[in-house]
């Protein structure tokens, strides 16, 4: 059975979710059996503090590669297969993690795990982006960051439940069980198509249409459909453009010129940075460990209160669902931003008077610091790069705006641990000034990508002669009395033919 129209939609929303739920899961399931005195501790020689972070974020280099990987050979091979590999080697990770008895083979475990989902972490959010509807992208794209919340509130209770099992069951069914997510992935995506903007690019533009044609919410539809003829002309124009100087050539990565791909580039990495710097993954890594040793609350209550933690993360990530469409990205961003700032300065102010009654008030500013996430920096870094860059190059940025991120990931979760050893709540502070500098940066520097075909988000980065207060763009066409908002005016023709932008 060929799927086609919602059915369609649904099920590349279905397997684009399905891979950061695994995310989500291997990013939460750390947390729960990093310690010296459980059946983790003991199979692995009681681990130091340097130890659980070296345990902890080795995966993150693995990351760090697996996007490098795409980044090198991803649009080569399309977003499908670098997809089903990601799923493939994460299996393969997974076998080697559950099996371990030394620490070297579980760092072996870890990095390997990472490389597949790196691949995936830097394919999906491209992937989905050029299959979803443009006022519906937004949306689509932040249930990612939703059901990664939802692995990670997976892998806390599975932690918690099995926390009480005195066996070596009580780690290794945890680290084993994401084996079984990611064999989902590479089942869903089997017989989903390509991206019909790679498949241009590849020269295989009837593919495409045939692939336009079944995305079509209007059935039947096929090659000949108005609507599908427009956007393939439009995907073919914006890869004309784009492919003008000749095959590809890495440079072009960090050029200026009329396509404005330094910004784009600089713009993936630095909301990446953005994100890693709010603190998330000091609380999502580490939150029993945080609870534990900086507000020295018990063991168990700090396992429950992690969890917990992840189920306020859950609610805040539902948000966007509604708001991201509404409201766009940058409102998202800064209204994120100011949330964890305020958040974490409460929680420093608490932690410092150093009673019981603060440090529990300060984990429900803990609790406020997670919806705050939810709202914009979880799902935005994720897919803001895929939304940004052209089709020529959005695998690559998109695999350099994940490599970016996993290696601030990696920064941040190898120094928590030493970091709450030594300075305890004050390592609070410093995420609290980090996050207050999100806040200009985004007014300033971010475009609004909000409700735009991706052909249309290229006319925020043009660098097109502007003449009588027109901007003439590069000859993309558009539907009969068709138009789109931009954040520099308005896109209008009253017939196929060149859009204008008015300025």
């Amino acid at each position: 059975m060929v799927l086609r129209g919602r059915y369609l939609h649904w099920a590349v929303t279905a397997a684009s979710c399905q891979a950061f739920l695994l995310l989500g899961y291997d990013q939460g399931v750390m947390s729960g059996l990093i310690g010296a005195n459980n059946q983790f501790g003991q199979t692995f020689n009681n681990p130091d503090s340097t130890m659980q972070g070296l345990l902890t974020s080795i995966y993150d280099i693995g990351c760090a590669v697996g996007c490098l990987l795409s980044l090198v050979i991803g649009h080569k091979f399309g977003r499908r297969k670098m997809i089903i590999a990601g799923g493939s080697i994460m299996i393969i990770g997974t076998i080697i993690l559950g099996s371990s008895y030394t620490v070297p083979q579980f760092l072996v475990g870890r990095i390997v795990t990472g490389l597949g989902n790196g691949i995936n972490s830097s394919t999906v959010p491209a992937y989905q982006s050029e299959l979803a509807r443009p006022e519906q992208r937004g949306m689509l794209l932040s249930a990612q960051g939703t059901v990664t919340i939802l692995g990670l509130c997976i892998a806390y209770w599975l932690d918690y439940g099995l926390s009480f099992v005195d066996t070596p069951v009580q780690w290794r069914f945890p680290i084993s069980f994401q084996a079984f997510f990611a064999i989902c992935l590479v089942l869903q995506m089997i017989p989903l198509p390509d991206s019909p903007r790679w498949l241009c690019e590849q020269d295989r533009s009837d593919e495409a249409a045939s692939v336009l044609a079944r995305l079509q919410l209007d059935q039947p539809a096929d090659e000949s459909n108005p609507e599908v003829a427009l956007l393939r002309r439009q995907i073919e124009s914006s890869i004309e453009i784009e492919s003008a100087g000749g095959p590809f050539k890495y440079k072009e990565l960090w050029s200026g010129g009329q396509m404005g791909n330094l910004r784009r580039m600089t713009l993936a990495a630095v909301v990446n940075i953005q994100q890693q710097f709010t603190g998330s993954n000091m609380i999502n890594y580490y939150a029993p460990v945080v609870y534990q040793n900086a507000m020295n609350l018990s063991r168990n209550l700090s396992l429950v209160l992690g969890g917990c933690t992840s189920l306020a993360y859950l609610v805040g990530s539902i948000i966007p669902l509604w708001s991201m469409d509404k409201f766009g990205r940058r409102v998202s961003l800064m209204v994120s931003a100011g949330g964890l700032c305020f958040c974490f300065v409460m929680t420093s102010i608490l932690l410092s008077i150093g009673t019981a009654p603060c440090a529990y008030a300060a984990t429900v500013f803990v609790f406020i610091f997670q919806l705050f996430l939810g709202i914009g920096y979880l799902p935005v870094p994720w897919f803001y790069p895929s939304e940004i860059s052209t089709t020529r190059i959005r695998a690559r940025a998109q695999a350099f705006g994940g490599f970016v991120n996993w290696i601030c990931v990696f920064i941040v979760v190898q120094i928590t641990p030493t970091a709450i050893d030594n300075i305890g709540w004050k390592t609070f502070i410093i995420f609290a000034c980090f996050c207050f500098a999100w806040i200009p940066m985004v007014f300033f520097f971010f475009p609004e990508t909000k409700g735009l075909e991706l052909e249309d988000v290229d006319h925020l980065f043009s660098r097109g002669g502007i003449t009588g207060g027109v901007w003439v763009t590069r000859g993309y066409p558009v539907l009969p009395g068709h138009h789109r908002t931009l954040n520099t005016g308005t896109i209008e023709k009253s017939m196929i033919g060149t859009a204008h932008i008015e300025v």
